[in-house]
């Protein structure tokens, strides 16, 4: 397991905006039940962020600095990490109730649609609620995880593909959970401060409940479902602004082929050598100038 977490995780974090933390606003959405906690930041359109695994809401606390200003950006800890609640079951963290987690919070704003920014686990949300819910998103920005067509071609014919997403394989074991620790899963941020928050964070999180995603929506080899991705998904109706880590043993950049061909409108593209899985935090400021810069050309 922690030769799997090593290879998932390969990356070196730039230092952390530890103030950040002390700037937001603490906030609450309500899903169906399941209370959804996010931090809130600036006026103006909104930004909803919703990261992945192992992570939460402060994995974006470089961009929400970058773009406060201009932008209402809300920060989502997913069901079950953090400040969230954490549902019992492997049922409770399939797709369509994250996607419900997403527009619990677009409707707690009082908006009706939001600019949606997904990465990893947040980034399949951020896929799977432009078209699942198209009259939700704005724009839709992806780091890491590439359109669900694509990396399910890769699963099916890349055997570099298959063999790095065994990690994902052994997350769905009974009892995966018990071999995590918080300190273990936090394993890949490099600056002190920010590691001692994901700690805590972790502590507060349901590690049975994290690896829920990779039951609930993973798929299985072997099995003919569809995971990642629901039957004959429909084409993604807004821009898309997508940053890959091309240093990500988890998922490799050819599953980037023929994104554009799943797309009705623009597709930017920005790669990113040197970065690996946690893009918007080891190439933080690039992310954060490109991401600013996009979003100001459309919505400023």
């Amino acid at each position: 397991m922690k030769q799997l977490l090593a290879l998932f995780f390969s990356l070196a974090a730039v230092p952390a905006l530890a103030d950040m933390a002390d700037e937001v606003e603490h906030r609450y959405a309500d899903s169906d039940g399941v209370r959804i906690h996010y931090a809130a930041a600036g006026e103006g359109p909104l930004v909803v962020m919703i990261h992945g695994f192992p992570d939460y809401w402060y994995s974006w606390r470089h961009q929400m600095y970058a773009l406060q200003d201009r932008f209402k950006v809300a920060a989502i800890d997913q069901r079950g990490y953090n400040r969230s609640g954490q549902p019992q079951g492997v049922e409770s963290y399939a797709m369509p109730l994250l996607v419900g987690d997403v527009a619990a919070v677009i409707a707690a704003e009082g908006a009706e649609k939001a600019i949606v920014v997904g990465h990893d686990w947040g980034g399949a949300v951020a896929w799977n609620i432009a078209m699942a819910r198209p009259e939700l998103v704005d724009l839709l920005v992806i780091l890491n995880l590439p359109h669900p067509n694509g990396l399910a071609r890769e699963m099916r014919n890349n055997p570099a593909q298959q063999a790095n997403s065994q990690y994902a394989r052994d997350f769905q074991q009974p009892g995966a959970h018990k071999m995590l620790t918080s300190e273990g899963l936090a394993g890949w941020v490099s600056d002190e401060d920010a590691r001692a928050r994901y700690v805590e964070a972790f502590e507060r999180s349901d590690f049975e409940a994290m690896l829920n995603y990779y039951k609930a929506n993973y798929p299985r080899p072997d099995s003919g479902e569809a995971g990642l991705t629901p039957p004959s998904p429909p084409k993604v109706r807004m821009p898309v602004l997508m940053f890959h880590g091309l240093d990500d043993q988890a998922l490799l950049p050819a599953a980037l082929n023929g994104t554009w061909n799943w797309l009705e409108q623009d597709l930017t593209l920005v790669t990113v050598p040197g970065a690996g899985h946690f893009v918007q935090q080891d190439a933080a400021d690039l992310v954060s100038a490109t991401l600013r810069s996009w979003l100001l050309q459309r919505r400023g």
